[in-house]
């Protein structure tokens, strides 16, 4: 489906040529025939647009009867998971050499969001996956480990992007977990905690210090496998995202091979930071789609409830909020398709990419926390599913870097500017 339509080219933006003005502004004739005309964020390629409504038809038919149960259990199921590699979901960047769909990152975007209007869980593993994990070893790894590990990652293997600790959080590289070498392996000892995916993944991006005495200099990048004695310590009970599993990871004297390094020794702080501001853009699309779900499920029950003789989607009131609700999740959809655009193009992302995460989030948690409201003690109830929404935004303003984190990033790039 997805990966077949994948295999063709990409569609171009339809451009148009704007008239000449009749008068100058400056001395020189502008000549605006000469370049394309802007196009607006919601234009997209034929493929993308494909994407979405595949999406779309897979998140309601295929796990969307599923989603209270996976809460409920806090549990993955794994046909869903199956879905999502069957449909090719899990390698829309790689190359169809290395049998994903080679379509855009903004592909990714629109899929995370996609998913994230249904059920927030599956599309935070989603996003994982195809932000972080696909993307490290894309554009870090050596060919052999391209050949090696993007087909499994395309196809079956799931990922865990493992960097938090106990003691390290938005401070990423104060990180302790240790890594020595020993003849052609390396052995890792340490802990990881708030691991996405790692109940189910088969693959793991481990980050560890080689020489503390460089700081975060040593930190390097491994690739692991489950069946390499990774333990899973705990998995944790969560308020929202329940679906999408949280854990602790232990290493005790794990064994890697020393060509299992990724980007080479002492290159993972670059990495992390490179590919947290990507992530980011991932997280605001599920924030985005997570906003849009609500409203979807909340706005239709307030013009079918009736009081004082006529729908209380009619009173004012309530028609403002819902107007200020729609406005907010459409300047949340422009900062992330922005960013996406932006990094797509190879152009300078991280204050906007900073932005998208921010108000996403915040955007997030207020129109889930309204749609409750909308429809009162009904959305109260899990039956419907709108409370859902509401516990799955919290997290927005914390993973992948807290709400205070993308202010400071956004602050000094203000800064800069200014003084």
């Amino acid at each position: 489906m997805f990966r077949s339509a994948a295999a063709r080219s990409l569609s171009a933006f339809r451009t148009r040529s704007l008239p000449t003005a009749s008068r100058a502004f400056s001395t020189s004739r502008c000549i605006r025939s000469e370049a394309p005309a802007p196009t607006s964020l919601d234009i997209f390629t034929e493929e993308e647009q494909m994407l979405r409504e595949a999406v779309q038809r897979f998140a309601v038919d295929v796990i969307g009867p599923k989603v209270r149960e996976m809460d409920e259990n806090e549990h993955m199921d794994p046909s869903v998971i199956k879905g999502l590699f069957e449909q090719g979901l899990m390698g829309i960047e790689t190359s169809p050499d290395h049998g994903g769909a080679g379509s855009s990152f903004t592909s990714a975007i629109i899929a995370i969001e996609e998913l994230a209007k249904v059920d927030p869980s599956v599309s935070v593993m989603c996003d994982v996956h195809n932000t972080l994990i696909n993307t490290v070893v894309r554009t870090y790894g050596t060919e052999a480990q391209k050949d090696k590990w993007l087909p499994l990652l395309a196809e079956k293997m799931l990922g865990s992007f493992c960097l938090s600790e106990p003691a390290s959080g938005s401070d990423a590289f104060a990180l302790q977990t240790r890594a020595r070498k020993e003849g052609d392996h390396w052995i890792i000892n340490g802990s990881k905690m708030w691991i996405t995916n790692s109940y189910e993944a088969d693959f793991f991006l481990i980050f560890a210090n080689i020489d503390p005495t460089k700081g975060y200099k040593g930190i390097t990048c491994f690739i692991a496998t489950r069946d390499m004695g990774i333990e899973i310590a705990k998995k944790e009970q969560k308020l929202g995202i329940r679906a999408s599993s949280t854990c602790t990871l232990n290493f005790d004297d794990l064994k890697i091979p020393a060509e299992n390094i990724l980007g080479g020794e002492g290159k993972g702080y670059k990495i992390a930071i490179e590919i947290l501001n990507e992530g980011r853009i991932g997280i605001a699309a599920q924030m985005l789609g997570l906003a849009q779900g609500a409203f979807d499920k909340a706005v239709p029950y307030t013009y079918q409830r009736k009081q004082f003789g006529q729908p209380i989607g009619q009173f004012q009131g309530m028609q403002f909020q819902i107007a200020q609700a729609a406005v907010e999740i459409e300047t949340a959809r422009l900062l992330t398709y922005n960013a996406a655009r932006l990094k797509e193009e190879g152009k300078p992302f991280t204050k906007e990419a900073a932005m998208a995460k921010y108000w996403s989030s915040q955007v997030a948690q207020r129109v889930s926390g309204s749609a409750i409201e909308w429809a009162g003690g009904v959305g109260f109830t899990r039956e419907t599913g709108i409370e859902k929404y509401w516990r799955d935004s919290k997290i927005g303003a914390i993973y992948e870097g807290t709400s205070n984190i993308q202010l400071q990033t956004i602050a000094k790039f203000i800064q800069k500017q200014y003084s």
